[in-house]
């Protein structure tokens, strides 16, 4: 009998450490894609100090980027 308790209780941390790799995976995978917008927004924000137009380039700089990499 516990043996079989065992086996499920690793199954379960196995599975657990499965999911949370599979949602660290996804996590640096969007975070990688926005490394660019994330540079033009830093760029403009230097050069203007304004959030407002460092927040409108990195939207401009995603929106951009997912409509080409979708061709």
């Amino acid at each position: 009998m516990q043996t079989i308790r065992s086996f499920f209780s690793e199954l379960t941390i196995f599975m657990a450490l499965v999911i949370v790799g599979l949602i660290i995976i996804l996590l640096l995978k969007a975070v990688v894609q926005l490394v660019i917008p994330i540079v033009a927004a830093a760029v403009v924000w230097f050069l203007t100090h304004s959030l407002t137009y460092a927040g409108i380039a990195f939207l401009a700089f995603a929106v951009l980027q997912l409509i080409v990499k979708r061709r």
